[in-house]
């Protein structure tokens, strides 16, 4: 028998990619989530714009207790997306916790596998080798640096989304430089500075003068009440992640 193909006209269906933040739910305390969440995003409105996200019971697992805890989990995509995050998925879990999310409406999403941003100084050191059968990158440019060359007075905020951010003019007291990459503030940087906001651990801070109310890279932070080196402040210095015996740590240096 002999049929004839016949051609959809009206849909296809084909494998996807889809970009996808990840949260690492340490704790399943909503309420200690909420004032985290606060105090890191409160100030920033528009740090997520309906970014879709996978919610990863991972750490709990390791965590005692905490493991075998029933999580709310239609008060915590409530909450989420008061921040403009779109749960959609869930990994990582106990089969009960894994149930529960299912039923609030998260699909399982094991296949979800969290990135580790690459330092630039490794991929400049080893380019890919170029060939004739490679194909051609359709991938957009990346976003060049955000420059702000007006000083920034208490109470403004910058925030270079996706990109590194250069500030060519003092940021005051009271002010907020926030971005993705690396934050280069050539002037007095007296207020807060943010870098690798999304979580990027090779993310720097560099500043003519340093003098920064707080100074944070990937969520780790330090602010005016441990008071700066005497060696970085006031002078040219970077600050950057390092891993130490109990875990990252902010390392300040001054720059010649």
């Amino acid at each position: 028998m002999t049929m004839t193909a016949a051609t959809l006209t009206t849909f296809e269906i084909k494998s996807a990619n889809f970009p996808l933040v990840a949260l690492l739910l340490k704790s399943t305390d909503l309420a200690a989530l909420a004032r985290e969440m606060t105090l890191r995003f409160g100030d920033i409105p528009d740090f997520f714009d309906q970014d879709a996200l996978v919610i990863d019971l991972s750490p709990l697992q390791n965590a005692g207790q905490a493991a075998a805890a029933e999580i709310d989990f239609r008060a915590l995509i409530s909450l989420l997306r008061s921040y403009r995050l779109v749960p959609i998925a869930v990994k990582g879990g106990n089969p009960a916790q894994m149930t529960a999310a299912q039923k609030a409406g998260l699909v399982p999403g094991q296949d979800a596998h969290l990135l580790t941003p690459r330092p630039a100084a490794a991929s400049a050191e080893q380019p890919a080798p170029q060939t004739q059968q490679q194909q051609p990158q359709l991938h957009a440019p990346p976003l060049g640096a955000l420059v702000i060359d007006k000083p920034l007075r208490s109470g403004q905020q910058v925030y270079a989304r996706g990109r590194d951010l250069v500030v060519l003019a003092m940021v005051n007291a009271g002010a907020e430089v926030i971005a993705d990459g690396h934050i280069h503030v050539y002037a007095p940087l007296r207020g807060r500075a943010i870098a690798g906001a999304r979580g990027n651990t090779e993310a720097r801070i560099f500043a003519l003068t340093l003098e920064a109310e707080l100074l944070s890279i990937a969520g780790i932070y330090r602010t005016s009440e441990n008071p700066l080196p005497p060696e970085v402040t006031g002078h040219p210095a970077q600050v950057r992640l390092v891993d130490g015996p109990d875990g990252e740590r902010l390392v300040m240096t001054p720059m010649q």
